[in-house]
């Protein structure tokens, strides 16, 4: 492997506490290399995943550009002819039987000149234009800007692959047909929507869980969970993924906010990207007017004063509160009084930003909240990282700066788990994880809080 032989060092002096920090954060994201992109973890994630690829980038422009725009492309030269970019890219090295469901399951047939079973035929949360714009802020010049001018169509086609095929109710939101395509796995979130799901057992019976060998089960999906997955990946397998008549035929479909919040923020970042190409901006920011509209419209619940999960399916919106509502906040024109209720409802009880602990995944006060289980309650550095950001550029800079604080002593504490005990603060799930790692260093390496992209600067507010 081409190891970094010296830890970069960070862009402005840093204390003791803060160094070590960064030199750790840097030797995890080097242990995770592999030849030309990164593992989320060196043993309960083996392959590429799409979404953690974004987040990675951000911290190796720190440290390491050239490896940064490596992981993008190399998570890009995966993308299907239709535009879609898979959650995970195998690694064909990599046993099947370490890691499941594997390419067997997905059976994925050859494309574009790569082999069969190369990756999956599921998505995730579009971040990948916003962390190729955070690569170019951060490392800017020539090779950047030539990054980003291979990058652009690429990104694009995602997007329009998003917005057109998964685009069900024709409001520009995109639907996702799987729990995993949101990122946040088993989130209170879907569970209305999954209740209409049969969770027959037998299928672990053919396919065993492979993540249970590695993670204590309490920290898991439940094995009904796990069954409903895999039913719902089998389904949209076996139809050839395809995405005509989701609705009539698919046995999950949802708009979701947080993923929707990414997609906006995405059609943004291409404005900025279309100007340094030489292509034009106007479409992007017009898609991301449409979408932050639609996911006002159709998304937020003015009683609860948050956006909520759309089960396409029933017409339901998810009665849970989740981390996925607040997502919107990173959305620069997102109206102030919809603001102001949201970051309302982030200081409430059930959420709490202080200095103590990051946001919760979900409601603490909710009877689904589960300090141990995944995205059931586990605080998430991601997710308080887009959080920062979104408070940052509504003004709310003491709020991002807490939650700064919050990730960082946290993770000097407890190490640079996948998620941590919302309320002892324990790290769970697996060590040593790259994108918290990654998210880490750009913390460190900014200076105050980040104003956020897109969105004017307002004036601070602290409360």
């Amino acid at each position: 492997m081409n190891r970094l032989t010296a830890v970069s060092p960070a862009p402005h002096p840093l204390s003791e506490d803060d160094e070590s920090l960064w030199r750790t954060a840097t030797e995890v994201l080097d242990a995770n290399w592999r030849t030309d992109h990164t593992v989320p973890s060196g043993t309960l994630y083996p392959h590429q995943w799409s979404w953690d690829a974004a987040f990675i980038s951000i911290g190796l422009a720190h440290i390491a550009p050239d490896r940064a725009w490596r992981d993008l492309r190399s998570l890009f030269e995966a993308q299907w002819p239709d535009g879609r970019v898979p959650h995970i890219v195998f690694d064909l090295g990599v046993a099947e039987r370490d890691y499941f469901p594997g390419p067997d399951f997905w059976d994925v047939p050859a494309m574009a000149g790569r082999p069969p079973r190369f990756s999956t035929g599921l998505v995730q949360p579009p971040a990948h234009a916003l962390a190729a714009w955070e690569v170019y802020r951060r490392a800017p010049g020539d090779a950047s800007a030539e990054e980003l001018r291979r990058l652009y169509p690429r990104l694009v086609a995602l997007q329009d692959y998003l917005i057109g095929s998964r685009g069900v109710s024709g409001t520009g939101l995109a639907s996702i047909v799987h729990p995993w395509e949101s990122g946040l796995d088993n989130s209170p979130s879907w569970d209305m929507a999954l209740a209409n799901v049969t969770a027959d057992e037998d299928l672990l019976l053919r396919y065993e869980r492979q993540d249970l060998k590695r993670a204590a089960a309490d920290h898991r999906p439940t094995n009904d969970d796990y069954a409903r997955y895999i039913a719902i990946a089998a389904t949209y397998r076996n139809g050839g993924y395809s995405d005509a008549d989701l609705v009539d035929r698919h046995l999950f479909v949802v708009e979701c906010p947080a993923y929707n919040s990414l997609l906006g923020a995405a059609e943004h970042a291409l404005a900025r990207i279309a100007a340094v190409v030489g292509a034009d901006p106007a479409p992007h920011r017009d898609r991301a007017a449409t979408i932050t509209r639609s996911i006002v419209e159709r998304l937020y619940d003015p009683e609860s004063g948050t956006f909520r999960s759309l089960d396409l399916k029933t017409g339901r919106l998810s009665t849970q509160r989740c981390v996925n509502g607040l997502f919107p906040l990173i959305l620069g024109d997102l109206p102030r009084d919809i603001v102001a209720q949201v970051v309302a409802e982030a200081e409430s009880a059930r959420f709490g930003i202080n200095e103590l602990m990051p946001i919760p995944s979900s409601d603490r006060t909710a009877d689904s909240f589960d300090a141990n289980r995944y995205w059931r309650g586990p605080v998430w550095i991601n997710a308080n990282w887009l959080l920062a950001r979104g408070l940052a550029a509504h003004g709310y800079a003491g709020h991002a700066a807490t939650l700064r604080t919050a990730m960082l002593d946290l993770v000097r504490r407890s190490g640079y788990y996948e998620y941590f005990h919302p309320i002892t603060g324990d790290g769970i799930g697996a060590g040593a994880f790259s994108w918290t790692a990654a998210l880490v260093l750009d913390m460190l390496a900014e200076v105050g809080p980040r104003i956020g992209d897109p969105g004017t600067t307002r004036m601070s507010r602290t409360r």
